[in-house]
């Protein structure tokens, strides 16, 4: 068996409250459904309605959204859980004694699916690009002297992985101070890429092809890898090897995205139906998939069969490799996505809708459009707001500026860094169609309602 081990990768234990009594399993919901329930409730994940996935946001047609994203990934990940949960039943019958939460596997991953995605800011990646260039090459490079190298690192190179753990256990002013009070299991399942940002970004280590921490939550990282066991990353200071259910969570992301966003083109006629059939064909595996699709008139019908059969075969396949490379994983020697693993005809097929996806959808102009519109409008948030707060001597304007940030992004430390963050929690928190509104308010573009 691996150097990490199942017994304490499954924890019940919950941030901010491992004190208290877990879960007998007697109860109605188990931790980890409570995990699922608590992220559904809240405010974070409502918002993701209203937030960029890769089309902007529908008008006639309808695409979509982080939410449906988030949604459709924690489906695809309670089933590839519950596969490999199932495996292991069948190898030792008597797997639910010695490993009682083995059974939660598909729970603990939808909850963190359905969290993935929590700290993208607006406008999807061009967000991202916004935050981190408004401190490279924008006005925020004049602070580069107020923090360490260390937290210089995390603002520009802003990271939405890292930004969703923060949001998840970050103490906000008026809010409970233990933030979601989630599983450790829970929240380690979610860190792609579990170091700080002064070791990410290595593209050739895929467990540090980013990186899944602001220093802010370096030590909450640790205390939650110290609690189940995770593998130090001996080749850097702050990397750990990634918990195994983190393979899981990646591959139901990868598997969506790469499916769903051939569906969504189909709908606003970038791919013709053609176009989406040869590519998802030889993902189906359905030799008599042909003849069903013939007997569908509607073209939207068809494209949705084949997704169910694409979604469905990629399921099974990344959930036999899962199962059959436990050693590695548990050891942390597994290097790359799931979805790069299964056998060659379906990665040749991936890589074909990820070419496709690139030039044809990700390159559409309605795209472009909302990423150079993102764009500006999150740099001009930046702009207003982080200086302001930062001013000892403050204006009337940015007293009446700052009022517009809701009491809970407000922080009691005095230094640069957390005071940046806390703008950083507000405007990466805020929706599109949010963003864009206080933009053109306090541009003066627009003007509040009067009535």
């Amino acid at each position: 068996m691996g150097i990490m081990n199942w017994q304490q990768l499954l924890s019940a234990k919950r941030w901010g409250y491992e004190s208290r009594r877990q879960d007998d399993q007697q109860d109605a919901r188990s931790e980890f459904q409570r995990d699922y329930d608590r992220l559904i409730f809240s405010s974070p994940f409502r918002r993701l309605q209203n937030k960029t996935q890769v089309f902007p946001l529908p008008g006639s047609v309808f695409v979509h959204n982080r939410l449906t994203h988030s949604l459709e990934v924690a489906s695809v990940g309670r089933s590839l859980g519950r596969i490999f949960y199932n495996e292991m039943r069948k190898a030792n019958p008597d797997i639910d004694r010695e490993l009682p939460y083995l059974q939660e596997v598909g729970n603990i991953i939808s909850a963190a699916c359905l969290s993935h995605d929590l700290g993208n800011p607006a406008f999807g990646h061009s967000g991202e690009a916004a935050i981190s260039n408004y401190f490279t090459v924008g006005m925020g490079s004049i602070f580069e002297e107020q923090v360490t190298g260390a937290e210089w690192a995390d603002l520009t190179h802003f990271e939405g992985n890292a930004n969703a753990l923060r949001i998840l256990t970050h103490p906000f002013a008026g809010k409970d101070e233990h933030g979601f009070a989630l599983t450790y299991s829970t929240l380690a399942a979610i860190v792609k890429y579990p170091c700080a940002a002064t070791d990410g970004h290595i593209k050739k280590v895929h467990h540090r092809k980013k990186y899944g921490f602001f220093q802010s939550e370096r030590a909450v990282f640790d205390k939650i890898a110290a609690e189940l066991g995770l593998v130090k990353d001996t080749e850097v200071p702050t990397g750990y090897k990634r918990h195994p259910l983190v393979y899981l969570v990646e591959a139901a992301d990868d598997i969506c995205y790469n499916i769903i966003d051939l569906e969504d083109a189909h709908r606003l006629g970038i791919l013709h139906y053609e176009q989406v059939e040869s590519l998802l064909l030889p993902v189906c595996r359905d030799e008599h998939l042909k003849e069903r699709l013939q007997k569908l008139a509607d073209f939207d019908s068809r494209v949705s069969l084949l997704r169910a059969k694409a979604i469905n075969t990629l399921i099974g396949e990344c959930a036999t490799v899962f199962t059959k490379n436990q050693d590695a994983f548990l050891d942390g020697v597994f290097g790359r996505p799931l979805i790069e693993a299964v056998d060659t005809d379906l990665v040749e097929a991936m890589d074909t809708i990820e070419e496709v996806s690139v030039k044809k959808i990700y390159n559409a102009q309605s795209v472009v459009q909302i990423e150079v519109a993102g764009y500006k409008v999150m740099n001009g948030l930046l702009e207003e707001f982080i200086p302001a707060y930062l001013k000892q001597d403050r204006t009337p304007y940015d007293t009446k500026l700052l009022a517009l940030m809701p009491r809970q992004f407000h922080t009691r430390q005095n230094d640069a860094y957390a005071k940046i963050r806390s703008v950083l929690d507000f405007v990466s928190g805020m929706t599109d169609l949010y963003a864009v509104e206080l933009y053109r308010k306090i541009k003066g573009i627009s003007f509040p309602s009067l009535d």
